[in-house]
């Protein structure tokens, strides 16, 4: 394994302790579920089912459309009682369309057909069974991996990366995915092998998870896949510095891990092919860690999509005391939730309860330029430049010193001893800037139809000139013809 000293970086306390000693557990089914059509980036899935239908266990629920979307299926058997908004996981609280499903208690599954031997799949059958298991990428990002997978073979990759690293703090469902399910993970790697193409498989793994380590060492050993530990410096699991890390490549801005030879999934995703390939199991559940010092147990669970977090935490745990804030995701790139009444979804990694004494409550202060935002960030950008230029609402000045290559990791906010909330302007002039570029290609589609309009009226009306001459033409010759043949 190449290693290299990469820029920038932070050690956030970890809190891994609070969750990762105990095994994963099983969750039972609520009384409802509210699978959401938009658990993916890219378009939501259509519904396919209707209100009063039965449903089995893994039935398609609602179908992918557009070239980025993932298909959504049922948790478990049971009967289809509302297709109706649902509050999303999202700090705005703005509903999504959601299938509420009433459990049957039978857990019965869709009649399938038998599981043939994956390896003889060709590689387009695997992304085609990848896609129609609705597998996005579990990291977090819940990008459509049928299309990641799918894109890889066309461009052609020389090393597929699986990354293991989980950088985030609190967050150990990784951890304890490989601790427990490592060989599975490892046939579900072969699997995006064989999809890809690739040459090279490499697991990268932080050096403070020395258990899934060793597991997965073990369950690698004689398959030809590298099992690497890489350093434990947040954000080790981002694509660009895992990469670096493991191969030496250092991804070119914005640039994609595929334009240089190479393909990043999350571990969790690689068991998820194994799921879909060899038992015939969409995407229908996902380990989920609670954690946090609010609540009263701590621990990862096997959660079906569509579970209430308000369900699973009073179920799991409960809590010691009144949480300060509640978080989807890690704390550093995770979303606050506006409550509990959220479903579990695809990319819900954990969901954090934390005390007062666990978040920073500090009132931004004015920045003194110590440059600590510079040394932690590891895409080597100006964090506070980027700033000024954004609060004096010049985001085109932002732009050039680099913004769009801001992976928004949170790692200069966590640092700055001012407390400012670097991440949340830069995540605001990203999408100011996207608007901005999004009605800048409207406006200029809407001069191109214009100006098409005008060529067309100049087109038909030179033509109805000329029909015109032409019928006088003809009609001049007419009248000339009739005189002289009087």
């Amino acid at each position: 394994m190449f290693k290299k000293k990469l820029r920038g970086g932070v050690h956030p306390s970890t809190h891994k302790e609070l969750s990762n000693t105990a095994k994963i557990r099983r969750f039972p089914l609520s009384d409802r579920l509210y699978v959401s059509m938009q658990q993916h980036l890219g378009a939501p899935a259509t519904p396919v089912v209707k209100v009063g239908q039965t449903v089995g266990k893994g039935q398609l629920l609602g179908a992918s459309q557009g070239a980025i979307s993932a298909p959504v299926h049922a948790p478990t058997s049971g009967k289809i009682t509302a297709i109706a908004e649902h509050t999303a996981p999202h700090p705005s609280g703005l509903p999504v369309l959601a299938v509420t499903l009433e459990p049957d208690g039978r857990d019965q599954w869709e009649e399938n057909p038998p599981v043939v031997d994956p390896f003889k799949l060709a590689p387009e059958e695997i992304c085609t069974r990848v896609g129609a298991a609705g597998i996005v990428g579990l990291g977090g990002a819940t990008f459509p991996a049928a299309v990641k997978l799918g894109n890889s073979l066309k461009t052609g990759v020389e090393t597929l990366i699986l990354n293991g690293g989980e950088c985030e703090p609190y967050l150990t469902c990784d951890d304890r995915l490989m601790r427990e399910h490592s060989a599975a993970i490892i046939q579900g790697a072969l699997l995006m092998q064989q999809a890809v193409q690739a040459k090279n498989v490499i697991i990268g793994i932080e050096d403070n998870k020395p258990e899934a380590l060793e597991k997965m060492l073990h369950a690698a050993a004689g398959s030809g896949i590298q099992v690497a530990s890489v350093p434990s410096r947040y954000p080790m699991g981002s694509e660009k510095q895992l990469v670096q890390q493991l191969t030496g490549k250092e991804i070119p801005a914005r640039s994609r891990a595929a334009d240089s030879g190479l393909v990043v999934h999350n571990v969790a995703t690689a068991r998820a092919v194994y799921q879909a390939l060899f038992e015939n199991r969409p995407l229908i559940s996902r380990i989920v860690t609670l954690s946090g010092q609010a609540l009263t147990h701590q621990g990862n669970w096997e959660v079906p999509l569509g579970t209430l977090a308000s369900q699973l935490i009073n179920y799991a745990s409960g809590f010691d005391a009144t949480p300060a804030r509640l978080i989807m995701g890690g704390p550093m790139m995770g979303i606050q939730l506006p409550d509990l009444h959220v479903p579990v979804i695809k990319g819900t990694s954990g969901i954090l309860a934390l005390t007062s004494d666990e978040i920073n409550t500090r009132e931004p202060e004015p920045c003194v330029r110590c440059a600590s935002c510079v040394r932690a960030c590891p895409m080597g950008l100006l964090p506070l430049e980027m700033a000024a230029s954004i609060r004096a609402g010049d985001l085109e000045a932002a732009s050039k010193l680099g913004l769009g290559d801001c992976v928004g990791c949170g790692a200069c906010s966590y640092i700055c001893p001012a407390s400012l909330p670097l991440v949340h302007l830069f995540n605001y002039a990203k999408g100011e800037l996207a608007q901005s570029h999004r009605d800048a290609e409207k406006r200029e589609r809407t001069k191109i139809l214009a100006r098409r309009r005008e060529e067309r009226l100049e087109r038909q009306a030179r033509e109805k000139e000329a029909l015109m001459a032409a019928r006088r033409a003809a009609a001049a010759k007419k009248a000339a013809a009739e005189e002289s043949s009087s």
